[in-house]
């Protein structure tokens, strides 16, 4: 029987700044003679969410959000400041070793042993979760011909690319056939063939009752991949449901880009006249020579817009229309500007 996820205001303060060399970042060092700074960082800040057995559920948000601090506290990595988790009915901090048998983890970096063969780091990990002999090399067989990587399983990972090296951890996180499956970026930086398989392989997985959990940046994948998605920024969730729900949800979910002709751009007074059009929400201007108008409308909006611009004396050669988008919930909730 599937279980699901679930945790209860969840808060997690760092109070050490990640070391790198071994050595405190450099940032945080107190110069020469003076006190040393305190280093304090709110990663999570009070996280409540319930994630349903057999759901695939997809955590989105900036840089620094707190996705691998809550994944890093439900997969037993990360101890919280306060609150509590499960997994299934299993507290996590109290029971982590009974957590890690129901749980694989593929991280957001691939972490694999170079020092051994594809074949070897499945019946490795395999054995760490007393698989007998047979099974280890059954299950591992039949994970190696799903990922595609039966040719190279013989040999050393250190010559794998970074495509099949993610397909690997994926094999290896399933390789004790776990109940909850935590997946961090699992697409960052693949090709559009591998990140279809991985989405086929993903589904399937889940098709057998398998609860998913997944963080990523493309907003493509977690509409056609999840159930359900929570958006996460400053530790906090700010929005939670299906893709069409929150997709449904935005104000000026439409957007309409307009490309203006001359290198001039936009004629002055052209950006106030849309913002007081009905139904327009927001107006940007990311370049020149280029306006962009969310609204409640989309083609209904065009004859508008196309009139305003006649009017005053500015040429739109080119229009296209977005449809409301997980993208542009995103940008609503958490901004549009660059996160360190």
């Amino acid at each position: 029987m599937a279980i699901g996820i679930r945790t209860e205001g969840l808060r997690k303060v760092y109070t050490t700044p990640p070391a790198i060399g071994g050595q405190a970042f450099g940032a945080w060092r107190s110069p020469k003679g003076q006190p040393r700074r305190k280093y304090e960082v709110t990663a999570l800040d009070d996280l409540t969410l319930e994630i349903a057995p057999g759901e695939i559920f997809g955590l989105l948000g900036p840089n620094g959000a707190g996705k691998s601090t809550t994944v890093g506290i439900l997969t037993t990595r990360v101890k919280p400041t306060a609150g509590r988790a499960w997994i299934g009915d299993l507290n996590v901090w109290e029971r982590r070793v009974e957590v890690k048998r129901k749980i694989g983890v593929v991280p957001q970096r691939p972490n694999l042993d170079f020092a051994l063969t594809a074949r070897e780091i499945l019946t490795f990990h395999g054995a760490y979760f007393g698989l007998s002999s047979a099974e280890r090399q059954q299950r591992a067989d039949a994970l190696l011909d799903r990922f595609k990587l039966t040719d190279r399983a013989n040999q050393m990972v250190h010559g794998f690319s970074g495509g099949m090296m993610q397909r690997l951890s994926i094999a290896r996180a399933m390789m004790h056939h776990p109940e909850v499956l935590f997946l961090d970026e699992p697409s960052a930086g693949l090709d559009p063939q591998t990140r279809l398989l991985l989405s086929d392989l993903v589904r399937a997985y889940n098709a057998r009752g398998n609860t998913i959990l997944l963080t990523t940046h493309n907003m493509e994948e977690a509409d056609s991949l999840c159930h359900r998605v929570a958006i996460v920024d400053h530790g906090k969730i700010i929005a939670v449901g299906t893709p069409q729900e929150l997709k449904r949800s935005i104000p000026g979910g439409y957007l309409i880009r307009l490309h203006i002709a001359g290198a001039a751009g936009a004629p002055a007074g052209l950006v106030e006249t849309f913002e007081r059009l009905a139904g327009v929400t927001e107006v940007h201007v990311p370049s020149d020579g280029q306006i962009d108008v969310y609204s409640d409308h989309g083609g209904a909006l065009v004859p508008a817009l196309v009139s305003a611009a006649t009017a005053a004396g500015a040429t739109i050669r080119d229009l296209h229309i977005s449809e409301p988008s997980l993208e542009n919930l995103f940008l609503h909730h958490t901004g549009r500007s660059l996160r360190e």
